[in-house]
């Protein structure tokens, strides 16, 4: 398939398997001929690079320390690799890294170095081969993005020509030929900033053939299906309906613990519910044989695991736990998407700056972010808090600055004194990250003031808790959201 295309370059990924260990991937033998003989430039990227040393005659070996983070680069003196043109001689990059390299593959030499791992970018010039051990497509590596450009226009004279508007007409074009002149879409809406742009997408190629349905499950924030019910009927001119399923979800949801069961639990009842609605919408005589959904890359990555080939993080509503017998077949315009990629796209297709920066909203909801059973008294006492962390975050104008920010609330009561009685209540949790592309992420650093503020006002104004935390961990290890 791949000799069948004009390819300008390659970039081996990154992933989360050891290249010695059996069953491992690997790049066929004939890729590498093809390689060799159009002198294709070659970029590895962690595994990526790995794979590099181990095909060329390198050693990959489990490191002492294991290194996950930011970590600071250093290049090999006297070193000026056409890979790091521009860059200065230390810089801050993403690691992420059981494996290191212990000897160079033959023909290739060290570029750059860290304090835990002596070879973590190599080159072979002849070859036009480059290896990183570090992930310099995140947004916590930020002089990354000058790196891969060196990489794909520099060296592999990639031409710029793209730009979102583009891929906004392209779709449309493609959905246009795929559904036909008479076809019907349903779409998941919920608000966010994926399902909005999506949605306005999906309206713009077919118009009322689509058929946008919200679902309250009865885990959304507080006032949102009215909100969202206004916004995108009023302001992005989409043929939405709003189904309320709060009671069915709940009551599927009661007595589950497990955060993988709640996932694959809301997944198909969602898809359950489409099923039913689209049967409704076939009733007022339109068919549909499509569901769209704002699924992004990183859930995809999250999501399915090798063979092929990143571990299976956590389920996510849009790509995971759905049905075998789903009647519907999926359209999924973001799915090579990364957030940034999306709101950038939300611009460009003129709908309001309110709507592309809302900060990411899982599809499961408060029901993920309510740590152990969800009732309707817990997903109450969540709502409150995280509107007044919203409101807070607003008005001291850090929410723009912020990746993403929730309240989790824990299955944990702790003891406290309000006026002359003692409490014993919930406690919860505030998540704050920075990142772009949500497949790393780092906790913001929210001044006390700001911490203070919104403490206060969420342990004396929701009734049920009495502690609130701040999470100061990075992703990875974790990830963003708690469940």
């Amino acid at each position: 398939i791949l000799a069948n295309h004009t390819i300008t370059a390659i970039i081996l990924s990154g992933g989360p398997s050891s290249v010695y260990e059996e069953g491992a991937p690997h790049v066929a033998p004939a890729v590498w001929a093809m390689i060799k003989e159009r002198s294709i430039p070659v970029l590895g990227i962690c595994y990526g690079m790995q794979e590099l040393a181990h095909v060329f005659g390198g050693e990959v070996a489990p490191g002492l320390k294991h290194e996950y983070g930011k970590s600071v680069v250093r290049r090999v003196e006297g070193c000026n690799s056409p890979l790091f043109e521009g860059l200065p001689s230390e810089c801050q990059m993403w690691m992420s890294h059981g494996d290191k390299l212990s000897k160079v593959p033959d023909g290739f030499k060290a570029v750059a170095a860290t304090d835990n791992a002596e070879f973590v970018a190599i080159e072979n010039l002849e070859k036009r081969f480059w290896g990183l051990q570090f992930h310099p497509e995140v947004t916590h590596s930020p002089l990354g993005k000058d790196l891969l450009k060196n990489f794909v226009i520099g060296i592999a004279g990639a031409v710029p020509n793209w730009v979102m508007t583009d891929y906004a007409n392209e779709f449309i074009t493609e959905v246009r030929e795929q559904v036909g002149p008479t076809g019907h879409v349903m779409g998941a809406v919920s608000g966010g900033v994926d399902s909005t742009v999506a949605a306005v997408l999906m309206t713009r190629a077919i118009g009322d053939r689509f058929h946008a349905v919200m679902v309250d499950n009865g885990c959304l924030r507080k006032d949102e299906a009215k909100n969202v019910l206004k916004r995108m009927r009023e302001d992005c001119g989409v043929n939405l309906r709003c189904v309320d399923a709060a009671d069915r979800f709940l009551g599927l949801l009661k007595g589950v613990t497990d955060p993988e069961k709640k996932r694959k639990i809301i997944g198909t009842t969602f898809i359950h519910i489409f099923q039913e609605e689209a049967e409704k919408i076939e009733a007022e005589g339109f068919h549909c044989d499509w569901l769209l959904q704002g699924t992004l890359y990183p859930d995809v990555i999250e999501s399915i695991s090798y063979k092929g080939p990143s571990a299976t993080i956590k389920t996510h509503h849009n790509v995971g736990g759905l049905p075998a017998s789903m009647k519907l077949k999926l359209i999924e315009p973001l799915r090579e998407l990364f957030k940034d990629e999306v709101r950038e796209l939300g611009m460009a297709m003129g709908i309001d700056e309110l709507s592309v920066w809302r900060h990411p909203f899982p599809g499961p909801g408060l029901a993920i972010r309510i740590l152990g059973e969800v009732t309707a008294e817990r997903v109450e006492i969540l709502q409150q808090a995280d509107q007044i962390m919203i409101e807070e975050l607003h008005s001291s104008n850090h929410y723009r600055k912020i990746g993403q920010a929730f309240v989790v609330l824990l299955p944990v009561k702790t003891v406290g004194v309000m006026g002359d009685g003692r409490t014993y209540e919930n406690c919860a949790s505030v998540r704050c990250v920075e990142t772009t592309d949500y497949m790393t992420a780092d906790f913001y650093h929210l001044p006390y003031e700001v911490m203070g503020k919104m403490s206060s006002r969420i342990i004396n104004e929701v009734r049920g808790i009495n502690r609130l935390c701040y999470d100061i961990s990075s992703k990875p290890p974790a990830t963003i959201e708690w469940e």
